[in-house]
C-alpha cells in the first residue's frame, strides 16, 4: 500500500491518510494481508521504502492523490513484477508513464468518466479529540531578567505536539487588514467559545477563555509570578503553572512531578471538572457580576477616582 504519504519528498495530508483507511477497511473485509509504506519524515517508526524488499510482494496499490511524476514512475520500475493498481486518484495526463504503468486505474476524476466520490468521504469513523487553542507570547520584555517566555513556549509546544488533540494557534492581537487575525473581539470570542481548552501564557488568553466559558491551562512565563498569576488569583482559577515549574532542570525536580506530569494533571482537570468551573466563571463575567471572592475590576472605582483626582488637582 503506497501513496504520496510514502515518498520521502511527498506529503501526508489528512485526506490521503483517510483515503488509505478506507482502502485498508476494504482489504481487511476481503481478508487480504497488506503492509503500508510511510515516509520517514511523517512516521519515523513505520515501514519505509528502504525497509521493503519488492520481491516479497505480488501486488502494489497506490492510494489517492495525482498519478503523476517521477516518484510514481519509479514505483513501476521498482515493483515491475507486481500487479499495480491505483485507486481514488486524479489522472492529470492519461498518457503519462505514471498512469500507463498501472494495470488498473480506479480514478476519482480526470479519466474521461464522471467523477467518483473521494475515498476519504467514506473512511471509518474517527475518535473525538479535544480542540485546543494555543495563545502564546514571546514578548513582554519589560520583565527583563525574570522573563522565561522562550523556555516556557518551548516546553509547552513540545509537549502539545505529543498530545492527541487538534491544535489551533491563536492571537489576541487584532488586525483589520490581516485575514489570518481576528478584526474584532467578537470574532475572537466566536472562535474561543467553540474550543474545548485554551493553553496560554498570556493574561488575556486566560481571561478571554474564561469569559467564553472555556477552561484555560495557564502558565505564567515570568519567574516569581506576574500578571498571569495575579489574574488567575483574581478569577479564582486554579489551573496555573509557574514558569519555574517548567524551566527547572531534571535534577532540580527529581523528587517532584515532572513538568509534563504537572501539565498533564491540569490538562485532565480542565477537560473534566474544569469545564463546569469555566462555564460558571464565564457566566458570572458576562452577567457583570463580581468575580469569585468578591474581587472587583478596576473600572468599578474609576468614577470616584476621577472625581477625587480632579478635586486634588484643582484644590476643590
Amino acid at each position: 500500500m503506497t501513496g504520496w504519504f510514502s515518498f520521502l519528498h511527498g506529503e501526508a495530508t489528512a485526506g490521503d491518510v483517510l483515503a488509505l483507511a478506507r482502502v485498508e477497511q476494504v482489504l481487511r473485509d476481503a481478508g487480504s494481508a497488506y503492509d503500508v509504506v510511510w515516509s520517514p519524515g511523517f512516521r519515523a517508526d513505520g515501514t519505509h521504502f528502504a525497509d521493503v524488499d519488492p520481491a516479497a510482494y505480488s501486488r502494489l496499490v497506490f492510494v489517492c492523490g495525482p498519478v503523476h511524476g517521477a516518484q510514481v514512475e519509479e514505483l513501476h520500475r521498482r515493483f515491475a513484477h507486481c500487479v499495480r493498481v491505483a485507486v481514488g486518484v486524479s489522472v492529470v495526463d492519461a498518457g503519462s508513464p505514471a498512469v500507463t504503468g498501472f494495470h488498473r486505474v480506479l480514478a476519482r476524476d480526470g479519466a474521461g468518466e464522471g467523477p467518483g466520490l473521494d475515498l476519504a468521504a467514506r473512511a471509518p469513523a474517527l475518535p473525538a479529540v479535544p480542540v485546543v487553542g494555543v495563545v502564546l507570547t514571546h514578548g513582554q520584555h519589560e520583565y527583563g531578567g525574570r522573563r522565561r517566555h522562550e523556555e516556557v513556549a518551548a516546553v509547552l509546544t513540545r509537549w502539545l505536539a505529543g498530545r492527541d488533540c487538534a491544535r489551533l494557534a491563536l492571537e489576541t492581537r487584532l488586525d483589520a487588514h490581516d485575514w489570518r487575525l481576528c478584526g474584532t473581539p467578537a470574532q475572537l470570542e466566536a472562535v474561543l467559545s467553540r474550543l474545548d481548552l485554551v493553553v496560554t501564557d498570556r493574561l488575556h488568553g486566560l481571561v478571554l477563555a474564561l469569559r467564553a466559558g472555556v477552561p484555560a491551562l495557564a502558565v505564567d512565563p515570568v519567574e516569581g509570578g506576574a500578571k498571569v498569576t495575579a489574574q488567575a488569583r483574581a478569577c479564582g482559577w486554579p489551573a496555573l503553572v509557574p514558569a519555574e515549574r517548567l524551566t527547572k532542570s531534571s535534577a532540580e525536580v527529581s523528587a517532584e512531578v515532572s513538568a509534563e506530569g504537572v501539565l498533564e494533571r491540569w490538562w485532565d482537570w480542565c477537560l473534566a471538572d474544569g469545564r463546569a468551573e469555566a462555564a460558571r466563571i464565564g457566566a458570572g463575567f458576562r452577567a457583570a457580576e463580581s468575580v469569585p471572592e468578591g474581587v472587583p475590576d478596576a473600572a468599578d472605582g474609576l468614577v470616584a477616582a476621577l472625581r477625587e483626582a480632579s478635586e486634588a488637582a484643582t484644590g476643590r
